[in-house]
């Protein structure tokens, strides 16, 4: 069992970043292409949950960001 009711990937571009949403019997609760700008405000919006982000260089920075 998780300390978490909603789990968040993000699959980071150059650009447009996908974030897909689930609750924990995995029904998708978002499923959204966001920009880079629009990232952080789509995250504040959502309710507290954990966020997995894809391994790549731009990684770091958003790990610090968030």
């Amino acid at each position: 069992m998780s300390d978490y009711s909603y789990f968040c990937g993000i699959d980071l571009a150059k650009n447009h970043f996908s974030v897909h949403a689930v609750d924990q019997n995995g029904k998708a609760i978002l499923h959204k292409l966001v920009t880079r700008s629009k990232l952080l405000t789509t995250i504040a919006s959502m309710p507290l949950m954990r966020i997995d982000i894809d391994a790549c260089g731009g990684e770091h920075y958003w790990i610090r960001v968030i």
